[in-house]
Formats: C-alpha cells, sequence, structure tokens
C-alpha cells in the first residue's frame, strides 16, 4: 500500500518497510512510516501515518497519528488519532479526538481532552 496521494505534494517524509531505525526519531514535517522504529516519535507540529507493515515500539507526540500496523507505546496527538481496522496499538492515548475502525485493537487507556482544556 503506497502513500496517501494528498501528502505526497506537500512535504511527506517517508520510512520503507525495509528500514529498522533504533533511536530518537523528530522531525517538522508529515511521516509515513511503513518501516521499524524502536525508540521515540516526537513530530509535534506533524502528522505521523504508521503503514500497515510498520512497527513502532516507542512513545509518539505529533498532531495527528494514523496507525496501520502496530505500535507499542503510548500516543499523545494535539489533534486526532486514527486506528484503522489492520492497527494493533498497545499503550495510552492521549489526543482531542480519535477514531478507532471496527477490527481495530487497542489495549490501554484513552485520555480526550477538549480544546479549551489545559
Amino acid at each position: 500500500m503506497s502513500a496517501p496521494a494528498s501528502g505526497l505534494a506537500s512535504g511527506l517524509a517517508q520510512i520503507g518497510k525495509s528500514v529498522f531505525i533504533k533511536g530518537e526519531l523528530s522531525g517538522s514535517e508529515d511521516l509515513y512510516l511503513d518501516g521499524q522504529v524502536e525508540g521515540s516519535i516526537a513530530l509535534k507540529g506533524n502528522s505521523l501515518t504508521v503503514g500497515p507493515n510498520g512497527q513502532v515500539k516507542g512513545s509518539v507526540e505529533a498532531k495527528g497519528v494514523v496507525v496501520q500496523g502496530k505500535l507499542e507505546g503510548n500516543i499523545q496527538a494535539s489533534d486526532r488519532v486514527e486506528l484503522r481496522k489492520s492497527a494493533i496499538v498497545t499503550g495510552d492515548i492521549t489526543t482531542q479526538r480519535i477514531s478507532i475502525e471496527e477490527g481495530a485493537y487497542l489495549k490501554g487507556k484513552v485520555d480526550i481532552h477538549r480544546a479549551d482544556v489545559k
């Protein structure tokens, strides 16, 4: 499965399924991850998409997070989290909005924050 076409024109970084990264990952552009990351990911003003082959072991902090693959760790999204039907997430989620498709697996707690509450 390829990255969403809408993101390709507006600076989307991609990590292919044969890539393995161990350590902290940070950036200031949207990221499509179909490989493996062992460590934290920080994309504070941008979005992370974990593709169907993607695997993350570590905490994630981003504006928006879409999970199609496997994620073990806490997710902190300032805007939105989407768990697609193929998602396997083990960890707590803190966000303003969440969407969980039927068939997605989630083990952890969900904490919804309103925009006007700090």
